[in-house]
């Protein structure tokens, strides 16, 4: 019975859903929105260049390479080593991996801090952008991308519409913010 419910609305929906496309319907997502800008792009930049961040990820890629080059070599020479160069072995890939495990939090720590940075930058000329396009395209329902949509009609998507007017916003007030 569920699975019957499910197929109908699924089927209803798939239907009907060009239909509403007519009444203002949209769909947006935001986070793809905001860091398609070229303020995200340049945030972004921004951290590779930090010194911190950048030293976190060469670490990162000399510890993996490290760490591959032991699990290769076990590999290869398993058969001609002895328990104790063996367990020594998967011991430093271990500790290798715990090590990777940390880095990557660090750089993943940084890659969320700055994305949320922009976010909270650019959140009220977003909800500024939206509220225009909302009137301007007669939007009675706008739904976020992706969040339990079962299709939408790529015609719809104010993704792209919101980026540009994002990215135009943020240079029309960056030569105001340099005076």
């Amino acid at each position: 019975m569920k699975n019957t419910i499910k197929l109908y609305l699924t089927s209803f929906l798939l239907i009907a859903l060009p239909g509403f496309a007519a009444d203002g319907v949209a769909v947006i997502d935001m986070r793809t929105a905001v860091l398609s800008t070229q303020v995200a792009a340049d945030a972004f930049k921004a951290l590779e260049e930090d010194p911190d961040y950048s030293s976190n990820l060469e670490e990162a890629k000399s510890l993996q390479a490290d760490r591959q080059s032991i699990a290769e070599k076990l590999q290869k020479e398993l058969e001609t080593l002895s328990q104790e160069q063996i367990a020594e072995m998967q011991k430093d890939i271990q500790v290798m991996g715990q090590d990777l495990e940390f880095l990557a939090g660090k750089i993943q720590q940084a890659q969320e801090e700055t994305a949320s940075k922009v976010f909270t930058d650019m959140g009220p000329s977003m909800q500024k952008i939206i509220g225009e396009l909302i009137t301007a395209k007669q939007i009675k329902v706008l739904l976020a991308k992706n969040e339990t949509l079962l299709f939408s009609d790529p015609a719809l998507d104010l993704t792209d519409d919101v980026t540009s007017m994002l990215d135009v916003a943020a240079s029309s007030e960056a030569p105001s913010q340099s005076e």
